[in-house]
């Protein structure tokens, strides 16, 4: 993606919309000038969301608006853009934004004369807001359509936010957040909540719940492509699970993957794929093994996480490091996941010795990277500062793989 300089003068962080079925149907990135006196760049950094996160149909003016009383309903998987800053909000409410992101808007600016304009442009054009916070008062009633959803705190139970701000109209839909475990995910669903922010991975530990067999196919199968056995003794293994070979027969043969010829067999999987490619595509399917709908969040993270971590050292690592780097942040969930200890897990997945330092260590040349990994997912600021600078890295440069991961 190119750069842009609003990049370079902003701190991301960012975290999952989650629904009732507890799929990720949006995308929060909370936006910090940095420094904080940061003039805005606003049609820049929309810019850079939707190089990464392109509209419906190319063009964000071609693409059909996220009109929807819940998340997921739109084409596009939104993204919620939470600007920690009211002068770089003020800037953004003017812009025209891609169809498929949403403007979060504090419940203190949401009535204010002074945005009205810029509300009701935006609602003109068919872009959905969301109001952040409970309104003091009830909005005005001219106010009220301007917000399709509302983003309360997961622990307030006071009054409805959708009546509280909407009145008697109903357009608001309630988004709770953030939640940080799983207990609070079904807490804020059980209240009427439609769909959640936050990372509800604590409390998710259920190795009972993943597929057995499932895992020790892909554990066998695993072993033995680190050792680089033959393939006749991989098909071996492969033949216990068909599942397994036609799940890999149809990544080779999808789009995203862009081979020329038509994959038919394990053999000829193997043969164009390579150990390394299988790999990492094993270790995905090791993260996505389970059918517990409780896991998917935990999935979301890990895959994001070694996604993250790939792009943090593209520009600088060769392809085997990246590769580590990749498995690193998918296992990095793995203990939660299967509810077992990485010293447990570790006796039967193979993984590299940098690795193992990061995580059952601490330590290592990868915790860096695992560190501001995790630290973009908390949003902190300072955290983020703080973890940027241990791995070496601009804010730009952190910013760009975030949105490319």
């Amino acid at each position: 993606m190119s750069t842009s300089t609003a990049l370079d003068q902003v701190v991301l962080g960012y975290s999952p919309v989650i629904d009732h079925t507890r799929h990720v149907v949006a995308v929060r990135l909370t936006v910090f000038p940095e420094p904080r006196t940061a003039a805005p760049d606003p049609a820049g950094l929309l810019a850079a969301v939707a190089e990464v996160s392109p509209a419906p149909g190319g063009a964000p003016e071609t693409a059909a608006p996220v009109q929807a009383t819940r998340f997921g309903a739109a084409t596009s998987t939104p993204v919620v853009l939470n600007i920690a800053s009211e002068s770089w909000l003020r800037a953004t409410l003017g812009c025209n934004p891609p169809a498929h992101v949403m403007l979060e808007v504090p419940a203190f600016m949401a009535a204010q004369p002074a945005c009205a304009g810029a509300l009701h442009a935006l609602r003109a054009a068919g872009h959905a807001l969301m109001v952040k916070g409970r309104p003091v008062d009830e909005l005005p009633a001219d106010f009220r359509p301007c917000f399709s959803h509302a983003l309360v705190d997961v622990d307030d139970d006071g009054v409805d936010p959708a009546s509280a701000a909407a009145g008697t109209t109903g357009r608001i839909v309630r988004v709770r957040g953030p939640v940080h475990s799983a207990a609070d995910l079904d807490a804020a669903l059980a209240r009427g909540a439609v769909a959640v922010v936050g990372w509800p991975i604590d409390g998710t530990s259920s190795g009972a719940r993943v597929a057995a067999a499932d895992i020790a196919v892909v554990t066998e199968l695993t072993q033995r492509v680190e050792r680089e056995e033959p393939v006749e003794r991989l098909e071996a293994v492969i033949r216990k699970d068909p599942q397994l070979a036609f799940r890999l027969i149809r990544h080779l043969n999808s789009a995203a993957y862009g081979l020329a010829v038509e994959v038919s067999t394990f053999r000829h999987a193997l043969m164009l794929m390579g150990y390394g490619p299988l790999k990492r595509w094993l270790a995905l399917l090791l993260v996505t093994a389970g059918r517990d709908p409780a896991l998917r969040p935990a999935m979301f993270a890990a895959v994001r996480r070694g996604l993250l971590m790939e792009e943090l050292v593209r520009a600088t690592a060769d392809e085997e490091t990246r590769g580590e780097m990749f498995i690193c942040g998918v296992f990095s969930l793995l203990d939660v996941m299967l509810g077992r200890s990485f010293d447990e897990l570790f006796r039967s997945v193979p993984v590299p010795e940098r690795v193992q330092q990061a995580l059952v260590e601490g330590t290592g040349p990868y915790q860096a990277a695992l560190t501001l990994a995790c630290a973009l997912e908390q949003g902190v600021r300072s955290d983020i500062l703080a973890a940027a600078d241990g791995c070496f890295l601009g804010l730009g440069e952190v910013n760009v793989a975030l949105l490319r991961a």
